[in-house]
C-alpha cells in the first residue's frame, strides 16, 4: 500500500502554501483554497513518523459527504471535490475560535469535571454525573485556536469581551453549532451511533458566514456506539468508541503522549496497516457506505491531473 506522507505541486496562479499537521494547502490566485489530505497522522500534537495509507480518502470523503448534508444549514467553504483527497473551496477570513460541542461528559470535559470543576469554559455542570453520561442539554465548549502547541479553553463571556467575535456573529455560530450537532447527532443514529461531542470551524467572507474544514470526521469527532450505551453506563464500563483514540491508547500504552523527552514507539508494517485498516472500518460505519481504495500507484500524479482540471474549470468561469 501507497501513502502520501507530503506534496510539492505548483499550480497555476499559485500564490501560497501551508503544511499543516496533516494537510497541505495550496492558494490558488489569492482566492482559492486547494485542500490536499495527505496521509499524515498525529497525535497529542505531535505528527507520527509514519503516514497511514488511505487515511487521507477516509478523512477527506467523510468531510465531503457532510458537509454536502448539512449544506442547507450553512454555507460552506467547498466548490469542488476533484480527487478523493482533495477538496477546493473559497479562502475565508477564519473566527478565531473553535466552536466545540458536547452532548455527553467525554473527554476533555471529563478529566476537567473529575478534577472537581463544575464548569467548562463558563458553562456550568451538575454535580453527580459519571464519565460518559449524556449531559441535559448540549453545551458549547469553544477553543483558541492556536497556530503553536494547544488550544486553549474559553468562555463565551471572555470571547465577547476581548473583541474576538463579534456578539452578532458568536449569536449566528452558537446557532449554527447546535443546529449542525442536531443533524449530526440524526445522521449518526441512522447509523446506530452516537455523536458525543464535535467541533466546527467557521469563517467569513464580507459579511457571509461559511462552515469550514472538515466535519464529523473521526479526526475531530468522538462516536459512542449506541448498542449497549445504557447497560455499560449502568455498569461503569467503557464506552465502545468510533474515534481516533485508539492511536491515542497505542501510544500511551507504549510510553508516549508528546511530553519533552519521550520518544514515538516504532510504528512497524504491521502497526501501520491495522492503523488503515481501522480508519476504513471508521468510515464505512460513519458513512454506511463502503470504502473503495483507489490504489493507482501514481497517487501523486493522479492527484495534480484532478486538480489541474478542476481549477481550469473553475478558474475559466
Amino acid at each position: 500500500m501507497r501513502a502520501i506522507k507530503e506534496t510539492n505541486f505548483k499550480f497555476p496562479k499559485q500564490s501560497n502554501f501551508y503544511k499543516g499537521k496533516v494537510r497541505d494547502v495550496y492558494t490558488i490566485d489569492h482566492r482559492l483554497m486547494t485542500m490536499v489530505v495527505t496521509d499524515r497522522i498525529s497525535a497529542f500534537d505531535v505528527v507520527l513518523p509514519e503516514a497511514i495509507p488511505f487515511k487521507g480518502q477516509v478523512l477527506n470523503q467523510i468531510a465531503a459527504k457532510f458537509l454536502k448534508a448539512t449544506a442547507d444549514i450553512v454555507p460552506n467553504w467547498v466548490i469542488a471535490v476533484p480527487d478523493e483527497m482533495v477538496t477546493i473551496g473559497r479562502i475565508c477570513e477564519p473566527f478565531k475560535v473553535e466552536m466545540v460541542i458536547r452532548g455527553y461528559l467525554a473527554g476533555h470535559a471529563w478529566r476537567e469535571y473529575s478534577a472537581g470543576k463544575r464548569s467548562v469554559c463558563g458553562v456550568s455542570l451538575p454535580d453527580g454525573l459519571k464519565e460518559n453520561d449524556k449531559l441535559p442539554e448540549p453545551i458549547i465548549t469553544p477553543t483558541t485556536k492556536a497556530h503553536v502547541g494547544h488550544d486553549e479553553d474559553i468562555s463565551r463571556e471572555d470571547i465577547l469581551a476581548k473583541g474576538i467575535v463579534s456578539i452578532q456573529d458568536y449569536d449566528r455560530l452558537e446557532e449554527y453549532t447546535q443546529a449542525l450537532y442536531k443533524r449530526g447527532t440524526e445522521m449518526a443514529a441512522e447509523r446506530g451511533l452516537i455523536l458525543v461531542d464535535t467541533k466546527y470551524e467557521f469563517g467569513k467572507v464580507g459579511d457571509e458566514i461559511f462552515l469550514i474544514d472538515e466535519i464529523h470526521t473521526p479526526d475531530s469527532s468522538r462516536y459512542f456506539y449506541a448498542e449497549g450505551y445504557e447497560q455499560r453506563q449502568e455498569e461503569n464500563e467503557p464506552q465502545k468508541q468510533l474515534s481516533k483514540e485508539f492511536v491515542r491508547k497505542w501510544l500511551i500504552e507504549n510510553g508516549f503522549q508528546g511530553k519533552d523527552g519521550q520518544t514515538v514507539p516504532a510504528m512497524t508494517p504491521e502497526i501501520v496497516d491495522s492503523i488503515s485498516d481501522r480508519y476504513i472500518e471508521l468510515y464505512e460505519q460513519i458513512t454506511g457506505d463502503q470504502f473503495i481504495k483507489n490504489e493507482q500507484d501514481d497517487i501523486l500524479n493522479r492527484i495534480e491531473q484532478n486538480v489541474l482540471e478542476s481549477l481550469s474549470a473553475i478558474l475559466s468561469n
